[in-house]
């Protein structure tokens, strides 16, 4: 296995499991040349350059190559000595003091909105990053909101934050009233909690990169009692890591920071901070933990799987997050070629993020070309039919840029994998993680341990990984040696997964993808051998027309998912 300074990167004789150096690949390019941009984790072996984005592990390889940093626009804002009082006296019933107005230089003025196409009067919230206005928040009194355009959107209260404790809230108001109750080490998120429905968020977290979050011990969670603050919640609590979160459960009749400071005054308000709970321990439950959760079960019914995109396949599978799939076939039967159809659907329709393993679709470019493929529905072929336009072709390649990013270690194994993985789901929040296909990881052990062993202990670090990032993981494994039987092989079931009965025994899911070699045709058959939740589906055979020139799979005759362009889809 390579060293660190395999890849460049000296410590400097820094002793310690985390340390900080130059980076290799940006330093000699930058103006302060000797700044320890490189954050180097010595025990595991993995590395993050907070400046260029340059990351990777010992065990995986580089996963993620410098990237091009982006250029913001800078606002125009002028800062008040202090704030006016037609503005003090606003924000004083809702409990705010002019003094954390005056601290957090807040003013307010005129700005142009672009949901009623006029300038409209309006607070003004700026971002500060040391000393420097980074962005700029404009909310008039009837709740529109706008930021700078092209600026960066950071958290707010950066220059408050203490890597002892930090809380987290929704808004600039409720980062204001923690204030008020005594905490200065408080971020909101720029740009609040998302549509409970929202497909596209979990990318929109950029915020995450202040290096100086990766010295917080504890983060606090106090974001809004609604849906879409639950939905936030699980999303901080995901990427920062579960066991540094604590909870804060607000009164019942007051859903955010401002309404408890309004109603109950600064002290109930620090006592919620106060007393913010714990997540339960791994492995540990009480009702307690999760009783706000039967009572939904009970009246809506339990919470099923994602839509696979095949009204045909519904029935029998949907892809369930903390859980994960197998997939088997026998040689050529298109399991790949389904499981990134079946990617395609879950980025375009629910708008996942995926890692992907994949070192026998390579080159690169040949993997993305069948991704585009499948996503507008035209060939990229030269001399097809039916090719895409170069406008087409320029859209997928955003848009494959923005929901995959493709794993190649020079030794991949399994811990190796789910580590690259696990950076992945802080920086780039991935839904899903493919392994396509089992027999190209390294399966080195020790003498000791047989191969069934080995397996059992892979897939439930797989399991695990899958549940605690609350994701979902597909496994390509081939089946053992199989004979002919009437001049065609039989459907492998996941007993015939060569290795161990524990495919079978240890899946969520079990998927075979077969495809009649003799008979031939556009039809692939999908066996759906195991489902464990009832919910999700269940044991049956559903039948997939396969479009050879797109790759594209569809449940009904003669019909594809109909692409918009990248402006459509985000107006949408």
């Amino acid at each position: 296995m390579k060293t660190l300074i395999d890849y460049g990167i000296d410590v400097a004789g820094k002793h310690g499991v985390e340390v900080k150096t130059t980076c290799p690949q940006c330093s000699s390019s930058r103006k302060k040349k000797n700044y320890p941009c490189l954050n180097v984790n010595t025990e595991k072996g993995v590395w993050n350059c907070w400046h260029c984005g340059w990351s990777g592990t010992l065990q995986g390889g580089e996963w993620q190559k410098p990237e091009i940093r982006k250029v913001y626009s800078k606002p125009v804002f002028a800062p008040v000595e202090k704030p006016s009082e037609g503005l003090g006296a606003w924000f004083a019933k809702r409990g705010i003091s002019a003094e954390v107005l005056q601290r957090n230089r807040i003013s307010s003025g005129e700005a142009y909105f672009p949901q009623v196409e006029e300038e409209r009067n309006c607070i003004m919230f700026p971002y500060y990053r040391g000393a420097e206005v980074v962005n700029v928040k404009y909310r008039t009194k009837d709740k529109l909101f706008r930021m700078s355009a092209g600026a960066e959107r950071i958290l707010y209260g950066v220059n408050d934050i203490s890597t002892e404790a930090l809380v987290w809230v929704e808004g600039e108001i409720d980062k204001l009233s923690v204030e008020m109750a005594g905490s200065m080490s408080c971020v909101s998120v720029p740009d609040g909690a998302p549509a409970p429905d929202s497909k596209s968020y979990s990318n929109k977290f950029d915020f995450l990169n202040e290096k100086i979050l990766a010295d917080v011990k504890y983060h606090i969670i106090a974001v809004d009692n609604d849906a879409p603050g639950v939905r936030l919640q699980e999303e901080l609590v995901r990427r920062l890591g579960r066991e540094k979160c604590l909870v804060v459960v607000w009164p019942e009749d007051c859903k955010d920071a401002n309404e408890v400071l309004m109603t109950h005054g600064a002290e109930v308000l620090g006592d919620c901070i106060a007393n913010a709970r714990r997540l339960p321990i791994e492995g540990t439950y009480q009702v307690e933990d999760f009783r706000a959760t039967l009572r939904d079960r009970f009246q809506y019914g339990a919470p099923k799987g994602t839509s696979s995109g095949w009204k045909g396949l519904d029935p029998f599978y949907n892809v369930m997050t903390g859980e994960w799939t197998l997939v088997t076939g026998i040689p050529g039967s298109g399991k790949s070629e389904w499981l990134d159809a079946l990617t395609v659907n879950l980025a375009r329709d629910h708008g996942w993020t995926f890692g992907i393993f994949s070192p026998e679709n390579q080159p690169l470019e040949y993997h993305v070309d069948k991704i585009a493929e499948k996503f507008v529905g035209k060939s990229v072929e030269k001399g097809a039919a039916d090719r895409m336009t170069d406008a087409e072709h320029e859209d997928a390649m955003d848009w494959v840029n923005d929901h995959y990013t493709f794993i190649l270690p020079e030794l991949p194994t399994v811990d190796g994998l789910l580590e690259t993985a696990q950076a992945l789901v802080l920086s780039r929040g991935i839904r899903g993680l493919v392994i396509d296909p089992w027999n190209e990881i390294d399966h080195s052990r020790a003498a000791a341990i047989s191969e069934t062993e080995h397996i059992s202990q892979c897939l439930s670090k797989i399991r695990q990984f899958a549940r605690n990032n609350g994701m979902h993981v597909w496994v390509v494994a081939h089946p053992r040696i199989m004979r002919k039987e009437e001049g065609k092989y039989p459907v492998p079931t996941p007993y015939d997964v060569a290795g161990s009965a524990h495919w079978r025994n240890k899946a969520d899911n079990c998927i075979t993808v077969h495809w009649d070699q003799v008979k031939g045709g556009e039809t692939v058959q999908i066996h759906i051998q195991k489902v464990r939740k009832k919910q999700n589906g269940r044991i049956g055979l559903v039948e997939l027309n396969y479009d050879k020139a797109t790759g594209q799979y569809s449940s009904e005759p003669n019909y594809y998912p109909k692409i918009v362009d990248r402006k459509t889809r985000e107006a949408a």
